[in-house]
């Protein structure tokens, strides 16, 4: 694990007279978080099912974290990919023009791609954005003047953007734990890049992510799906993302009044995703989280994506959050699963010898995918359905 020390001290002098508070907060909610039983690689048994331990440990409390799952090599894959994305963005949220005076990234786009936010900002907390889900406002630290007036912190649609990110998508094992929580005829839901950077990274308040079936007669753990989350430069509790454990079982939570009963926006029992470079998190999207402004020194950059069962979202009309609220049919749903086939694809070129993810509709239908010009030109605004519930 990284050596944070100088990142909590740096975090907590940002917070006046809390900030004996803030370092007590985030010293114990790493020691916390470490002492959970939901941490380790992926495991089937015998029978080719995800080992029980997990299962149990997941449902247990809403997260786990997947050890090792990346290859420095993918790694390194993703972060050349970064480097020239990163070229590519505007230089302010208003132009269409990237540094060097080419067409910016997503020039052309019909769907959103870059979501900015002053320096160590929080953008959506205490707003009606996202059907008003941030309910209440984190604290946004003073940034240095150094700081540019706005930077991005979430790419949408990622999987179009970069070829490595489109390959991890398609990890093998990933996928067989994609189908053991959903089943085999998972559907997709959404990508995203979260980036973090020292002294920028914006915070993402307090939340659940579910929006469509909190009064549903059929709700129950997993009824809105979840993300998995890989970390290219690992996860922190100063940069990462903070759950609090079991509340994905809770039903909708009233976040002010936790905040309230706390204090401060430091919730009780809230734990952060401890991780190092290559970690993957499968995370409830029902599960209470959030994370602070990265007010720290390290990086974090969170390859985001998600799943869901198809007896959520077939016949159901979505949340309009990531897409327009519409009712996905099978139309829709065959669509927007295209993009799985063309990443398993594209992961068979990349690594030859590994043995591919077989996804049940697409055996079922007989479909087969290749990863080519005319692919790329398909996914061109593929997040437009999002199945976002």
């Amino acid at each position: 694990m990284q050596d944070i020390s100088k990142s909590i001290e740096a975090c907590a002098a940002h917070y006046g007279e809390q900030a004996e508070a803030m370092r007590d907060y985030l010293v114990a909610g790493e020691r916390a978080a470490l002492a959970l039983d939901n941490r380790g690689p992926i495991e089937f048994d015998d029978s080719g099912r995800l080992a029980q331990h997990i299962l149990d440990a997941y449902s247990n409390y809403g997260f786990y974290v997947f050890t090792n799952v990346l290859s420095e090599e993918e790694c390194d894959d993703i972060e050349a990919d970064m480097v020239s994305l990163k070229a590519s963005f505007p230089v302010s949220p208003d132009s269409s023009f990237d540094a060097n005076g080419n067409p910016a990234l997503g020039s052309g786009s019909q769907t959103p791609h870059l979501v900015w936010s002053k320096p160590l900002g929080d953008p959506l907390g205490g707003t009606q954005l996202a059907n008003g889900r941030h309910q209440v406002k984190m604290f946004e630290p003073e940034a240095t003047v150094e700081t540019p007036a706005a930077s991005p912190f979430i790419l949408l649609g990622s999987l179009r953007f970069s070829d490595a990110c489109l390959r991890t998508y398609a990890q093998p094992e990933l996928l067989r734990v994609a189908e053991a929580i959903n089943g085999a005829d998972f559907t997709p839901f959404n990508e995203a890049l979260f980036i973090k950077e020292p002294g920028i990274g914006a915070a993402v308040s307090w939340h659940q992510d579910g929006v469509t079936h909190w009064e549903s007669p059929d709700f129950d753990e997993n009824i809105h799906g979840f993300n998995f989350m890989a970390q290219l430069y690992g996860s922190t509790a100063v940069n990462g993302v903070w759950v609090l454990p079991g509340s994905h079982k809770l039903g909708k939570i009233d976040i002010s009044e936790l905040v309230g009963a706390a204090g401060s926006e430091r919730i009780d029992g809230a734990v952060p995703l401890v991780c190092d470079r290559g970690d993957v998190v499968i995370c409830n999207r029902q599960a209470l989280h959030g994370s602070f402004p990265n007010s720290g020194f390290e990086p974090r950059l969170t390859v985001n994506f998600g799943f869901h069962k198809r007896s959520s979202v077939l016949g159901v009309k979505g949340g309009g959050i990531h897409s327009d609220a519409q009712v996905f049919d099978e139309a829709t749903i065959a669509r927007r699963s295209k993009v799985l086939g063309y990443a398993i694809a594209a992961r068979k070129e990349r690594y030859p010898s590994e043995e591919p993810y077989r996804y049940e509709p697409f055996e079922a239908a007989g479909l087969s995918f290749d990863w080519d010009d005319a692919a790329r030109q398909d996914m061109h605004d593929y997040n437009r359905d999002d199945i976002s519930i």
